[in-house]
């Protein structure tokens, strides 16, 4: 338990963030794994659904909710297994 009164709000602060950021975080999640089976699976939809993924990706890094980096090599890796899946190699 935080102690002193700057621990106190920081603790209050985290909680706040935590809350507000978690949409982002999730939808995110879902749209590239929803991006992942589409790919996998062949479906005709499958470039649709990357793209919804890779807009969440950059609202979630725009938000820094995940690193602007970490957004771009998830964006680079569906890219590259959707064309991968395209040429059936």
């Amino acid at each position: 338990m935080a102690h002193s009164n700057s621990a106190r709000k920081r603790v209050r602060q985290n909680v706040t963030s935590a809350a507000r950021n978690k949409p982002l975080r999730t939808r995110a999640a879902h749209t590239v794994r929803d991006a992942r089976e589409a790919i996998a699976a062949g479906d005709a939809d499958a470039a649709e659904r990357l793209r919804a993924a890779q807009v969440a990706l950059d609202r979630a890094a725009r938000h820094h909710i995940i690193h602007p980096n970490a957004a771009a090599r998830r964006k680079s890796r569906l890219a590259r297994a959707l064309k991968q899946a395209a040429t059936g190699s």
